[in-house]
């Protein structure tokens, strides 16, 4: 199960009204890299798979490929202002070790491969 708070859906909810392609979801997932070991990827999609899972959160269609699930079973999406910034923040229960910029992480049983570049 992800968590994404109300907020946070409001954002994307204004986000995605303001693109120009019809019918995009949220598509949350995983990459190898970071100075972790893994990377989160977040953004808007329009194409579909029949290795996705659906999920409707808070009034949003998320969507996750299968093998991305038991890295992101847990995580949290918040978005939180500060001042004049602002931005979405991530906690992820299945994280043993993240980066200091926090957009990496590595787990107990998966290392991932990270880059010789720190983030």
């Amino acid at each position: 199960m992800i968590n994404i708070s109300a907020t946070a859906a409001d954002q994307l909810k204004t986000m995605l009204a303001g693109q120009e392609t019809p019918n995009m979801f949220l598509r949350l997932g995983v990459t190898p890299g970071g100075c972790s070991g893994f990377s989160y990827a977040m953004g808007f999609d329009d194409n579909e798979s029949d290795q996705d899972v659906y999920m409707d959160i808070e009034g949003l269609k998320v969507v996750v490929e299968k093998e991305n699930l038991r890295y992101l079973d847990g995580l949290e999406i918040d978005f939180e202002e500060s001042g004049m910034t602002g931005g979405f923040t991530i906690n992820n229960p299945n994280a043993t070790a993240t980066c200091g910029c926090g957009s990496s992480f590595r787990t107990r049983d998966d290392a991932g491969k990270p880059n010789e570049e720190p983030c």
